[in-house]
């Protein structure tokens, strides 16, 4: 077992004090690669979302035409049906 030591140094302490900052330092590093890492998923998010903005634009107009087409066609039906009595 090994022996439990009654006083800390000042050495001590100062080294306890570095090891500490020292991990500190390394975890702020690491949270800056996370913080990267989630900039750049932001980004691709952003990129996502103007696609699919221009996806749901494009259906709305589609969807515009086709029901543009369909009073078309149901007008010129009526019209045709109206002429040939």
């Amino acid at each position: 077992m090994a022996a439990v030591r009654d006083k800390w140094t000042d050495e001590r302490l100062d080294d306890l004090n570095r090891k500490v900052d020292d991990g500190f330092a390394r975890i702020d590093a690491r949270f800056a690669q996370v913080d990267q890492r989630f900039a750049q998923v932001d980004q691709r998010y952003a990129h996502m979302d103007q696609r699919i903005d221009t996806l749901q634009r494009t259906m709305w107009e589609g969807f515009a035409w086709v029901v543009g087409l369909q009073i078309t066609f149901f007008i010129a039906t009526i019209g045709f049906i109206a002429t040939q009595t």
